[in-house]
């Protein structure tokens, strides 16, 4: 396999006396959808606002690659510095401006990743490039023909969809998916896990998740926390019949009894 194109190391977060995420390891590599699970409170979303910049790491190191294969130290960036790296990330609450369009939440989306000053008094449609940028987003998570509604006019799984998209529109090579199942249906979560599987061979994915059939679907490694600290880690087979991971986690629905 390919060098990893973000690597966490020896990761760590402290609240006061609470360790949030204690010695966290894990490896991120384009083409693999790496899933991290765990119960509620184990430190799966504070682990992955470390790696976008959203919190500053304890201590510990998230080391990443980029295109042209120049090593970069991301500890402590900020958020806005990560996603020009190419770091994109979704929210637990879906993050999207209601009242704009679906195309002009894309538009917004891609103008962070354009190194211009703009001009107050000329229209962003003059800008070519960032249009194309959003209609591309647009038509990668399949929201082509819904650019011109108002993304609070969309369903809440549309509005996934639309928040992937902005993602998308800032060009990354790393997503970092925090539960983007969570309150759909099982047909508006089929389409994210097949959104998910399109999006893979070009991308590094971490995905949160707590519906586990879909990981076990969708995911290539799994990662289990408990109490902010990795308690297994390997290909899903593996890692699904660990009696540690059973007992603390998967129940014996997703258990050795039943793989």
């Amino acid at each position: 396999m390919r060098e990893a194109v973000l690597r966490a190391e020896n990761l760590c977060k402290r609240f006061g006396g609470l360790a949030a995420v204690n010695g966290v390891s894990l490896e991120l590599h384009i083409g693999q959808v790496h899933a991290l699970i765990g119960p509620n409170g184990a430190g799966k979303s504070t682990l992955t606002n470390l790696l976008s910049g959203d919190l500053p790491p304890t201590s510990g190191g998230i080391h990443y690659l980029d295109a042209d294969q120049v090593g970069h130290d991301l500890a402590g960036m900020h958020p806005d510095r990560n996603s020009r790296f190419g770091i994109g990330r979704s929210y637990q609450k879906t993050n999207v401006f209601l009242p704009f369009s679906v195309f002009e939440n894309c538009r917004l989306a891609a103008q962070s990743r354009q190194p211009r000053a703009w001009r107050i008094f000329r229209s962003a449609d003059h800008y070519a490039d960032v249009n194309v940028m959003a209609e591309r987003a647009l038509a990668a998570v399949g929201l082509a023909g819904r650019r011109d509604l108002l993304a609070a006019a969309l369903s809440h799984g549309e509005q996934r969809q639309l928040e992937i998209a902005m993602c998308l529109a800032t060009q990354p090579r790393v997503l970092l998916l925090d539960e983007p199942l969570a309150g759909m249906g099982q047909q508006e979560s089929q389409t994210i896990i097949a959104l998910i599987r399109r999006l893979a061979p070009d991308h590094a994915i971490l995905l949160i998740e707590h519906d586990m059939d879909a990981v076990f679907a969708v995911a290539q490694r799994l990662t289990v926390m408990v109490n902010g600290e990795v308690i297994a880690s390997g290909e899903p087979a593996e890692v699904r019949a660990n009696p540690l991971v059973q007992q603390a986690y998967l129940g014996d629905e997703h258990g050795g009894r039943h793989g």
